[in-house]
């Protein structure tokens, strides 16, 4: 491990133009640097480049950076190449000429970052490359693909292991935004991480409103979300790629600029969507799970997920790319009680401990959406974090809302009860569901059940009501629900309300009437500018189109948001007023300076 050369908060400032680290980022970059082995877990959003980013300036040779997607790496370098920092990329994306190019480079010395994909390493010239060249730093970005109780498990990441044999005499940094505890333990098993430090910062995003919502109409629900957010770009998670091609063109026809990326559509369309988004020109991503890993667009002020995801980890992965710049966003979920059924479809091709983690996911997630108290709470604890209050604004639609007023459900209720009772208390609610709205699928008339007077009585509720009914009564203590196939049977407490026509209360409401909860409510988003802010807000926001456009690169890698906001309210008059605004470094200063003191002076460019 060759010293150091500079220090960590003068490159910070310097270079990247923030005024001091967040919370871990300099106890990351510190043990780096003194050569030790580390695994950081740290959110989306919460600054894990800067931990590879801030070193790869300090040691005098170079970090490599091994990444999974094509798209990050050509983000990070047209950011760093902004900041005057020689960075490059080996990938499929290059041709003959390029790929040369970019070695020559490395050979010379020119480069500090270089990004690979795991699957570069299998090139014999890019590992023969790697040994001949003093590496100080290797980075491991996106981790929890090593593991395979990881939630993304990818096979080629078990093979960087090999890396540490290339470059012996370089300390070794794991990155991720989710690890459990079993997965943190399989990445340094993997990468074989010597006396390693471990860092986990908070899984807590305060920024990020959560809530979810009943899927009724969702179409129009995400059409009325929009319409009361003019201008804000955020992505839309679907299941399927039919579904992301069918929303994307309403919405598109609705005058929204939205588009659609999946893994069904052509590499070329699929960059030509991605950078459309990236650069402002498209405000909504209509997409699968296919799309967002290392996305690194951080005035994204929204994530809604139109179905439900396969768990936790996807979940959070997924919201993490809303608000990276510290700015309110919001996550909205559109959860339907068919939703994982549909999932289960899909796991019908696991067994043993894969079926088993794949069900515990699941059900981690639908108690998620079906609960009653804190979503923050529930979703911290799935990580092993204790939750102990948002002081920082609101935090969930239920925490944001009145307890639920209990209502008299005593007919409805007896009839989900009896029906449970008649069909035997041997299936799970949507079957109980299916014989009292009155189905007929073959497998409600081989039972016979479509002889019951309970089938086809509960024509007043739509299916999803009626599962929200038998959710309310399972929570209330009226019915149990077995663990491992949801079973339905009635408590001794519904026996005697059957027996005695007893009255029953709930905290049930159907969904006919108008949804109660339109996240986010009051501070979940800034106030307004004042008339004066937000003219000169407006007018730094068409400073940095042009300036980006000018530069082909997205307009957040010009300023954020953010350093827009703080621009506006300081109303710099000066190259030094300029280098006190956060976003703002010397190469920022030499490059934009004149622009920006011109556009808030009101003269014209």
């Amino acid at each position: 491990m060759n010293s150091t050369t500079r220090d960590p908060l003068t490159i910070l400032r310097e270079t990247f133009g923030h005024p001091g680290f967040r919370p871990l980022q300099r106890e990351i970059i510190d043990g780096v640097l003194s050569g030790r082995d580390t695994l950081a877990v740290m959110p989306t959003g919460g600054g894990k480049s800067l931990c590879y980013q801030v070193p790869a300036l300090a040691f005098p040779g170079m970090t490599v950076v091994i990444s999974p997607l094509i798209a990050l790496m050509q983000d990070q370098v047209r950011a760093l190449e902004e900041r005057k920092v020689s960075a490059a990329f080996l990938n499929s994306s290059l041709d003959r000429e390029e790929w040369l190019d970019t070695v020559n480079r490395v050979r010379s010395g020119d480069i500090k970052l270089l990004y690979l994909a795991p699957e570069s390493l299998a090139n014999e010239r890019t590992r023969e490359l790697l040994a001949d060249t003093p590496i100080d730093c290797l980075t491991v970005d996106e981790a929890h693909c090593i593991s395979e109780w990881g939630h993304d498990f990818r096979p080629e990441y078990r093979t960087l292991a090999s890396l540490r044999d290339l470059a012996p005499r370089a300390v070794c940094l794991a990155l991720t935004a989710t690890a459990t505890k079993q997965v943190r333990a399989d990445i340094k098993k993997t990468l074989g991480l010597r006396d390693s430090a471990e860092f986990v910062a908070s899984f807590n995003r305060a920024n990020i409103y959560l809530s979810v919502e009943k899927k009724r109409n969702p179409v129009h629900r995400i059409l009325e979300f929009l319409d009361q957010r003019p201008g804000e770009a955020g992505i839309v998670y679907c299941f399927s790629r039919k579904q992301v091609d069918d929303l994307a063109a309403e919405l598109a026809d609705r005058g929204h600029a939205a588009l659609p990326y999946h893994a069904g559509l052509s590499d070329e369309r699929r960059a030509a969507n991605q950078e459309a988004f990236l650069s402002g020109d498209a405000r909504v991503m209509v997409a699968t799970v296919a799309f967002g890993m290392g996305i690194d667009k951080p005035d994204v002020r929204f994530v809604i997920h139109y179905d439900l995801p396969k768990g936790p980890e996807q979940y959070y992965q997924e919201i993490g790319r809303a608000g990276r710049d510290g700015s309110p966003a919001v996550a909205l979920l559109l959860y339907g009680w068919g939703d994982a059924k549909k999932i289960r479809f899909f796991m019908e091709d696991l067994s043993g401990g894969e079926l088993k983690k794949a069900e515990k996911r699941l059900q981690a997630m639908t108690e998620y959406a079906e609960a009653r108290g804190c979503r923050r709470r529930i979703l911290l604890e799935w990580f092993g974090e204790a939750y102990e209050g948002n002081a920082e604004g609101p935090c969930c639609d239920l925490c944001d809302s009145p307890p639920a007023e209990e209502r008299d459900v005593t007919l409805s209720a007896q009839k989900l009860l009896s029906c449970v009772a008649r069909t035997g208390e041997r299936f799970g609610a949507g079957y109980v569901i299916d014989v009292l709205t009155g189905s007929r699928q073959k497998r409600v008339v081989e039972n016979g059940h479509h002889k019951l007077s309970t089938w086809g009585i509960g024509t007043e509720y739509s299916k999803d009501d009626w599962f929200a009914l038998a959710k309310a009564l399972t929570d209330s203590g009226y019915l149990h629900k077995s663990g491992d196939y949801g079973v339905l049977s009635l408590s001794r407490d519904a026996r005697e309300a059957l027996t005695k026509r007893e009255q029953i209360l709930l905290a049930f409401e159907a969904a006919e009437a108008p949804a109660a909860r339109h996240a986010p409510k009051k501070g979940s988003f800034p106030e307004p500018r004042d008339p004066e802010s937000e003219g000169l807000y407006q007018a730094l926001k068409r400073l940095r189109s042009g300036l980006a456009q000018a530069a082909s690169v997205p307009a957040y890698v010009v300023f954020s948001d953010r350093t827009l906001d703080a621009l506006a309210a300081a109303r710099p008059r000066s190259r030094e007023e300029l280098l006190e605004v956060t976003g703002i470094g010397p190469a920022k200063l030499e490059k934009y300076g004149e622009f920006i003191l011109k556009t808030v002076r009101g003269e014209s460019l």
